[in-house]
Formats: structure tokens, C-alpha cells, sequence
């Protein structure tokens, strides 16, 4: 087998395997689930400036998705 360094020429640096085995990725199924429990939002009341609860709640759910994703990408970046 041919080796294709040179040998004057250092060898790369070796990367430490990534691991993306962290627990707190579990709660970036919190925002994919609780929008699916639509005993939450099925109804009419309680209304909010006159919108009923169905649409406010799913406006409240994506900063509540964003909020999870930022807690979960804040947690488990590499420091350093």
C-alpha cells in the first residue's frame, strides 16, 4: 500500500470523534409534541383580544419552539 504523505510533511492532527450523545437533546421533542396535544387548544375559549384560543396558542408555540432550541444549542456547544 502507497502511502501519500511525503515524508518530510507532518501528519494531519487527529480529531476527536463528535459526539452528539448529549441528554439535553431530548427536550427538542418537547416542541414537536405539545403542539400535537390538541386537547390544549380544542376550543373556542379562552380568547385572547378576541382570538380564540387555537390561534394564539399556535403563535405561542413557536417562541416556545425557539426558546428550546436556543436552551438545547446553549447547553451542548462545544466551549473552547
Amino acid at each position: 500500500m502507497v502511502s501519500k504523505e511525503e515524508p518530510g510533511e507532518p501528519a494531519p492532527p487527529a480529531r476527536a470523534p463528535r459526539s452528539d450523545r448529549s441528554p439535553w437533546n431530548w427536550l427538542l421533542i418537547v416542541p414537536v409534541v405539545v403542539p400535537l396535544l390538541t386537547f390544549l387548544y380544542n376550543g373556542d375559549s379562552p380568547r385572547l383580544g378576541g382570538i380564540p384560543a387555537f390561534y394564539w396558542m399556535q403563535m405561542l408555540f413557536i417562541p416556545f419552539g425557539v426558546a428550546c432550541t436556543v436552551i438545547v444549542y446553549r447547553m451542548t456547544r462545544k466551549r473552547g
